[in-house]
C-alpha cells in the first residue's frame, strides 16, 4: 500500500517564504544593519520593505495613460480651469496642507 502526501494548495504554495540570497560588501551591510535598527526592524525586514517600496514605484510608474478619443478635447477642458465650475475641487486645493 502507497501513502499519498496531502494535496498543497496554490494559496499555500504561493505564501510559503522562497529563499532570495544576496551578497553584500561589509560596509553596506552595516549600513542597512544601522538603518534597520534605527527604525526598529530586523535586516531581512528592512531590506524586503525597502524592496517592495522600491518595486511598487517601478511598477507603477509604468502604468500608461491612454487617451483613444479627442485629444482637443482633453486639452480644452484643462484649460478652462475645472475650478471655476467645481466648487470642492477649489476648496480642497486652497486648503493649507496638513505639513505645512
Amino acid at each position: 500500500m502507497t501513502t499519498q502526501l496531502p494535496a498543497v494548495s496554490a494559496a499555500t504554495d504561493r505564501l510559503k517564504p522562497v529563499p532570495i540570497n544576496l551578497r553584500v560588501d561589509l560596509r553596506t551591510r552595516e549600513l542597512i544593519d544601522l538603518a534597520a535598527a534605527i527604525v526598529g526592524s530586523d535586516r531581512t525586514s528592512f531590506i524586503l520593505d525597502a524592496a517592495c517600496k522600491k518595486a511598487e514605484e517601478i511598477v507603477l510608474d509604468q502604468r500608461r495613460f491612454v487617451l483613444a478619443s479627442d485629444f482637443e478635447a482633453f486639452e480644452r477642458a484643462l484649460e478652462s480651469s475645472p475650478l471655476n465650475s467645481n466648487e470642492c475641487l477649489r476648496q480642497l486645493l486652497e486648503r493649507p496642507s496638513r505639513w505645512s
